[in-house]
């Protein structure tokens, strides 16, 4: 059994390899969206403020297996058809967006409003006060929210092994259906995630520490 579990590990890295592509993909664009819409629910006109609060409001309400039967059985209804891992990513994705905005959200309203004027004060555009003022010193209150959002969607790469992703989750399943060993890989896919959201986790520490200098 021993070694047929080790056999098995080139596998489960293949398996591993999915589920950091599809983390890694769902964090990147869900920071870039989550950023944009977190800005425009704090400083845009109302209008443009509404669609978001909803879609956050919204998307935050549904649990993150629910959004991705949603998105892998129900958009080819519309017409639009998506491959199981391009689906399954872009439910992540959804989620992890929802998140990032609110955090972005309450990151900025928490400075003082006055930081916004001075900067108005000196004659910066409102490009280069978000840039140079407001942005410098919401990036301490972001990042450990943020980083708990990160885990999240690691974490939530699990559930794309139910919609066919040959992810970490499933090939260990796969395995374990050929080694009848389920504990020991159970174990070996536990640790993994461990060690991915705890060094998480630590680049979180080592960001706050590294803009712990910046006062408001």
């Amino acid at each position: 059994m021993f070694w047929s579990v080790i056999e098995s590990l080139p596998f489960v890295w293949r398996g591993l390899l999915v589920t950091l592509g599809a983390a890694a993909l769902t964090v990147s664009m869900s920071l870039v969206a989550g950023l944009l819409l977190g800005t425009i629910v704090t400083y845009a006109p109302w209008p443009a403020r509404i669609p978001v609060r909803l879609f956050s409001d919204l998307i935050r309400g549904i649990p993150i297996l629910v959004l991705i039967f949603f998105v892998y059985y129900g958009l080819p209804v519309t017409g639009l058809n998506l491959n199981n891992f391009a689906a399954g990513v872009l439910a992540i994705t959804l989620f992890s967006t929802a998140q990032v905005v609110e955090i972005t959200r309450g990151s900025l309203q928490s400075l003082h409003h006055g930081q916004m004027e001075a900067a108005k004060a000196i004659g910066l555009n409102f490009p280069q006060r978000l840039t140079y003022v407001i942005f410098p010193q919401a990036v301490r209150r972001f990042l450990p929210p943020w980083i708990n959002s990160v885990t999240d969607a690691v974490k939530g790469t699990a559930l794309l092994s139910l919609v066919g992703i040959v992810d970490l989750m499933l090939a260990i399943q796969q395995v374990i259906g050929r080694t009848y060993a389920p504990m020991p890989l159970y174990v070996l896919g536990a640790l993994i995630y461990f060690v991915i959201n705890y060094s998480l986790s630590s680049l979180s520490r080592r960001l706050e520490a590294r803009y712990a200098y910046i006062k408001e």
